[in-house]
């Protein structure tokens, strides 16, 4: 299956903007999840790993590339509390500048769900002049690729009563950062990226329990849409205006975790309560299609990571240790295996990655899976660094030829020497 040729010209000008080599959003440029380079596909301490630093804090937020930078969110406990913005060289790991966000109003408690992902869940997005970090109840900020603050935009401190914490991360069009701020205020909003001013805001209680990213797609002689799976209904907003294009109906009852996923004239989105199934939708039209461009539904689905689309099917790892494959033409199930030695309890929270040839996942305690997306789950290697216990959430980035991974406790950087 080909990625529309409107759809990848605009994606290599998102990337071409921020530098060739960027990572510059969650699942890189365009929320592809794929990258041509070739990384190694095994490693540890004593082999490919070209550096490794101790973070400040936990996070399950992506690492970000641009220029020679890498970029990460933590957040620091202890009696003053802290989210911090940190900038790393991504050659050798020093870190170049950090950015505190003191945590001067009430957090939700940690329990529950929050203990599974923390308060550092949002990956940062950057149009290769400045970079925009979602702090949750902390707001949204600009800082200069200097670690200047610019502005800064408080888009509320919670309206949930489940207080499961904050995860979609950003996304840029055109002048606007856009923000699903479903948790803290069950809004989407646009900001200017130039001053922080609002440029739209369309409020709505059906936000709450969605927590994946939204996504721009602009087909051949249509207008540009913003694309977002909410529990029951996908939406297509207008992404100037916030206006609804159109919507469906879906079979994602419950909290919505993955974001969805776009190719050519499709969307698909998958999510909510367990084996509440998976969708196809063509993109395009007004008001309710759900009778005229809802293409297929199934149970098949993923609970949290977003899975990867490559040759016309998906592949993931779910919470549970299950990988799967399933079919784009239908969402008919390829395979379902269960995965070899993972610690229990919900061993993987990160979504795949295609790297070259294989599919990259990161499990939270044991290490990273490498695989071939074929039509049997062989794994070629499982990569754990000795001494760090703590989790790994985070879904890795990729830039010239090197693996950037984080975990509670550190950031590295795995390449050949």
């Amino acid at each position: 299956m080909q990625i529309c040729s409107l759809l990848t010209v605009v994606t290599w000008v998102l990337t071409a903007s921020v530098g060739n080599a960027a990572w510059p959003e969650f699942l890189g440029p365009g929320g592809q999840a794929r990258s041509s380079d070739t990384v190694p596909t095994t490693w540890s301490e004593t082999e490919n790993l070209l550096w490794k630093v101790d973070l400040p804090g936990s996070g399950a937020s992506s690492p970000i590339v641009v220029g020679d930078q890498v970029i990460v969110t933590c957040y620091v406990s202890g009696s003053e509390a802290k989210r911090q913005v940190i900038s790393f060289d991504k050659t050798n790991g020093q870190q170049n500048w950090a950015v505190d966000f003191p945590i001067d109003y009430r957090e939700d408690r940690y329990q529950g769900y929050i203990t599974e992902h923390g308060y550092a869940s949002n990956t940062p997005v950057t149009d290769g002049e400045n970079v925009f970090v979602f702090l949750g109840k902390g707001g949204v900020h600009s800082i200069s690729l200097d670690g200047k603050k610019n502005w800064s935009f408080d888009v509320g401190k919670g309206s949930s009563n489940r207080q499961w914490g904050s995860a979609s991360s950003l996304v840029l069009f055109e002048n606007s950062v856009i923000v699903n701020a479903a948790e803290e205020s069950r809004a989407i909003i646009a900001l200017d990226k130039a001053t922080g001013k609002e440029n739209w805001r369309q409020d709505a209680d059906m936000l709450e329990l969605t927590y994946g990213t939204p996504r721009i797609v602009t087909l051949p002689n249509s207008e540009p849409e913003l694309v977002i799976s909410v529990p029951g209904e996908i939406w297509s907003m207008n992404p100037r205006t916030g206006k609804l294009r159109w919507y469906c109906e879906s079979p994602m009852t419950g909290n919505v975790t993955p974001s969805v996923i776009v190719d050519g004239d499709t969307v698909y989105s998958f999510g909510g309560y367990r084996a509440s199934g998976s969708i196809a939708v063509k993109l395009g039209g007004k008001d309710d299609v759900t009778d005229s461009h809802v293409q297929w539904t199934n149970r098949s689905s993923s609970y949290v990571a977003t899975p990867l689309l490559q040759g016309g099917r998906f592949y993931w790892i779910d919470d549970r240790g299950i990988a799967y494959c399933t079919l784009a033409k239908d969402g008919e199930v390829i395979y379902k295996s269960r995965v070899d030695n993972l610690e229990s309890g919900r061993p993987v929270y990160a979504s795949p990655v295609l790297i070259g040839k294989n599919i990259y996942v990161v499990t939270r305690r044991s290490g990273t899976i490498v695989y071939a997306p074929n039509d049997e789950f062989k794994p070629v290697s499982q990569n754990k660094f000795a001494g760090d216990e703590t989790d790994f959430n985070a879904s890795p980035a990729v830039s010239d030829g090197k693996l950037y991974l984080r975990s509670n406790q550190s950031l590295y950087c795995v390449g050949t020497p």
